[in-house]
């Protein structure tokens, strides 16, 4: 049996309406490529990145900050609730091959600096501009850039 190729996704709670947009297509993009995808499992990139899982029949497991199940979005194959707050960002970046981020702040920066720590490779779109971010230009770009890395790990 093969391994399972797994993606986090990062992002930001507030995004605009083209983000959003963007981060669905990059989801039913991964479902397409055969990857299984966590992120935060909450609003803006987490939920959009999910609805395009979802809308493709993919697998998206999130990974939320509380106890309550209340706060996990609607597009989630499976949430689970951890009670563990934003020391979820790093059990983020453990459960990956290769993480994507999306937009984002101060939260998003700890999960990229957390797959840093873990060697991971992180492909940004529209957000920070730190090395060693591997910076995609387009929703179609990341999932070139997704699969070049794939074949490096």
């Amino acid at each position: 049996m093969d391994k399972a190729k797994r993606v986090s996704v990062f992002g930001g709670r507030v995004i605009t309406k083209e983000v959003y947009d963007d981060t669905v297509f990059i989801g039913k993009e991964l479902v397409k490529e055969g990857y299984i995808v966590f992120c935060g499992g909450g609003q803006g990139v987490m939920e959009a990145i999910s609805k395009g899982v979802n809308s493709e029949n993919g697998l998206v497991v999130g990974i939320l900050k509380g106890q309550d199940i209340d706060e996990a979005n609607a597009y989630l194959s499976i949430p689970i609730s951890t009670g563990i707050g934003i020391a979820r960002n790093a059990v983020l970046a453990y459960n990956c091959d290769v993480a994507i981020a999306i937009s984002g702040q101060y939260g998003t920066l700890s999960e990229i600096a957390y797959a840093f720590q873990l060697d991971k490779p992180v492909i940004g779109y529209e957000t920070w501009d730190i090395e060693p971010i591997i910076k995609a230009e387009s929703p179609k770009d990341v999932i070139i850039k997704l699969k070049k890395e794939f074949n490096n790990v």
